[in-house]
C-alpha cells in the first residue's frame, strides 16, 4: 500500500502520528518541542523518511523545508489551555497553538487534516473560542492581523462565510466527541476531533462508526458469563446495580446480544504480562514496578475488569490516580510504562525515552494508536478514492 505524505505537529510520544502511519500515511515531517518526546520519537525509527523530527519550536518551523505535496496535517495542540483540570485560560494561555495548526493548512494547502483535544475545549465558556476555531480551519487564507483581537477577526470570517462568493482556499470541517472505548482500546478516553476537507475534494465522509459498546461488556459479563470465562476467573456475585442495568438490559435486546464488540478492560489489556515484580517482567521493556500508589480522594484508580479511566500526565512528575490499577479487593498500584503503553494501544516494541515521571506524561499526552488508527483509515479510504 503506498503512504500518502503527511505533517504531524504537537507530536508527543507519537500516539496519533503512529495510528495514522498504520492507517496509510508516512509524515514527512514531525514537529515537537519537549526533548524526550523528540527522543522516544527518534528511537522508534517510525519517522525517518522526508526531514524526520524537528525538535523546536512549531511558531519557528519553516514548511516550505519539506518539498513535497501534503495529504494530511496532524496532531494534538497542546490541551492545557482547555482542559478541565487546569487553569483553563483558552486563548488568553500562551501555549494554544491553534494559530500554528492554521498556518500549517495556510502553508502546505493539504488535502485533508485531524485535530485532536481535550473534551473541555467543548465548555459554555469556551465554546465562542471554539466557533472561531473553526471558522479559521474552514477559512485559513483569511489571516488574523498584527495586533487584530480575535473577536474582531472572528467577525471578519463571520461576513465571509456568510456571503455568497468564496474564492480564497477553504476547507469542509466536522467535529465530534469521541470515546475511545467505543474503538476497542481499553480506556474511557473522550477527546474532540475536529477533521476537514479541502472544497475541492467531494470528500462524503463521515466520522467511522463505532465498533465496541459498554452494553456488550455488561452482556458478556453478567448475561453470558463470557468475560470471565475467557479470563479463567470464578464469575463475581452481582451487586444490586449492576443487576438493575443487567434487567434493562435484557429487556432492551431481548434474545439477541448487542451487534458491537464489548468494551476493552484493563484485564484484557494486560492479562498477559507477568506481575511486575517477578523475574519474568524483566523480558518485558518499561516493564517495572513502581511503589508508593495510594488511594485518596479524587484518585481512585482504575478497576480491572472495565476500561481504564483516562490516562492522565499529572503534574510534578507523578501521575495521578486514573494511572492505577484498582483490584477486586480494593489494593491499588500504579501501571507500569509497558501496562500504560498496552492502555494507550502502543505496541510492545514501541519504546520510551526520558525518566519515568516524564514517560508517564508522554503517555498521558498521547492520542491512543488505535484511536488514530480508526479515524485515519477513513480518511485515507477517501483520499485514495479521489486520487484513483
Amino acid at each position: 500500500m503506498a503512504k500518502m505524505a503527511s505533517i504531524e505537529l504537537f507530536a508527543g510520544a507519537g500516539g496519533l502520528a503512529f495510528g495514522l502511519h498504520s492507517a496509510g500515511f508516512a509524515p514527512k515531517a514531525v514537529v515537537e518541542f519537549n526533548k524526550d518526546a523528540c527522543r522516544t520519537l527518534r528511537a522508534n525509527k517510525l519517522f525517518t523518511c522526508g526531514i524526520g523530527v524537528y525538535e523546536g519550536d512549531v511558531t519557528q518551523f519553516d514548511y516550505l523545508s519539506v518539498p513535497e505535496t501534503i495529504e494530511l496535517i496532524s496532531g494534538g495542540p497542546p490541551c492545557q489551555p482547555f482542559s478541565l483540570g487546569g487553569k483553563a485560560n483558552g486563548h488568553n494561555d500562551s501555549r494554544d497553538m491553534f494559530p500554528e495548526a492554521v498556518r500549517a493548512i495556510r502553508e502546505k494547502k493539504p488535502k485533508a487534516f485531524v485535530f485532536e483535544n481535550v473534551k473541555g475545549l467543548l465548555r459554555k465558556s469556551f465554546f465562542e473560542y471554539f466557533e472561531y476555531i473553526i471558522l479559521q480551519l474552514q477559512y485559513p487564507s483569511i489571516e488574523k492581523k498584527i495586533y487584530e483581537e480575535w473577536e474582531t477577526h472572528r467577525e471578519r470570517l463571520e461576513k465571509y462565510h456568510t456571503q455568497n462568493k468564496h474564492s480564497d482556499l477553504e476547507y469542509n470541517v466536522l467535529y465530534r466527541l469521541l470515546n475511545a472505548a467505543d474503538y476497542g482500546v481499553p480506556q474511557k478516553r473522550e477527546r474532540v476531533f475536529i477533521v476537514g476537507f479541502r472544497s475541492d475534494i467531494d470528500a462524503n465522509w463521515s466520522f467511522p462508526q463505532s465498533t465496541h459498546s459498554e452494553d456488550a461488556l455488561l452482556w458478556s459479563k453478567w448475561v453470558t458469563k463470557e468475560y470471565w470465562k475467557k479470563h479463567k476467573i470464578r464469575c463475581p456475585k452481582i451487586d444490586e446495580k449492576i443487576e438493575m442495568k443487567v434487567e434493562r438490559l435484557k429487556q432492551k435486546y431481548g434474545m439477541f446480544e448487542p451487534e458491537l464488540e464489548p468494551w476493552a478492560t484493563v484485564r484484557d489489556a494486560i492479562s498477559d504480562l507477568p506481575d511486575p515484580q517477578s523475574k519474568k517482567a524483566a523480558k518485558f521493556n518499561h516493564h517495572v514496578f513502581k511503589d508508593g500508589a495510594r488511594i485518596y480522594p479524587g484518585h481512585t484508580g482504575s478497576y480491572i475488569d472495565e476500561p481504564s479511566k483516562a490516562l492522565k500526565a499529572g503534574g510534578h512528575g507523578v501521575p495521578g490516580g486514573e494511572n492505577m490499577i484498582r483490584y477486586e479487593d480494593g489494593s491499588v498500584r500504579y501501571f507500569t510504562v509497558r501496562e500504560s503503553a498496552r492502555i494507550q494501544t502502543f505496541p510492545d516494541n514501541f519504546g520510551f525515552e526520558g525518566s519515568w515521571g516524564e514517560v508517564m506524561r508522554q503517555l498521558g499526552n498521547a492520542v491512543p494508536a488505535e484511536l488514530g488508527k480508526k479515524v485515519g483509515q477513513s480518511i485515507f479510504r477517501v483520499l485514495k478514492s479521489k486520487n484513483t
